[in-house]
């Protein structure tokens, strides 16, 4: 059974989130990721990420715990056939709203989600000062 979590737009691309178990399955509706039509954000001890596991990813974001309030963002890294799709700010925000759902703040040290994170005002509270 499927359950709509979200609908959002990235880059003109709307996408449709159902909850399974542990993760999401992202559904793409109006672009084709290279033949890729459906992609899982799982979470794991380290990162969030879409592949097989953590070892074995086609995109991840890490993370570190700092004491018992704050979440380290240390870096994103996507492949070559899912740059330019979406996914770093897919993955940006399935950790933010996890951080949101542990009740922490988080410090983006990877450049990518520094810059994401400021630009974009949704993030701006969830931001260590």
């Amino acid at each position: 059974m499927e359950i709509l979590v979200e609908l959002f737009f990235v880059h003109n691309n709307i996408y449709k989130f159902t909850k399974v178990e542990d993760g999401y399955i992202k559904k793409n509706r109006t672009c084709n990721f290279g033949g890729v039509n459906m992609l899982e954000v799982k979470k794991g001890t380290r990162s969030f990420y879409v592949g097989d596991s953590e070892e074995n990813s086609l995109a991840e974001m890490t993370f570190v715990l700092s004491g018992e309030s704050l979440i380290i963002i240390e870096h994103t890294n996507v492949s070559e056939e899912l740059k330019g799709k979406g996914v770093g700010k897919i993955l940006l925000k399935e950790l933010v709203d996890w951080a949101r759902k542990e009740d922490k703040k988080i410090i983006p040290l990877c450049p990518y989600a520094k810059a994401q994170m400021e630009k974009n005002e949704e993030y701006h509270d969830i931001i260590h000062q």
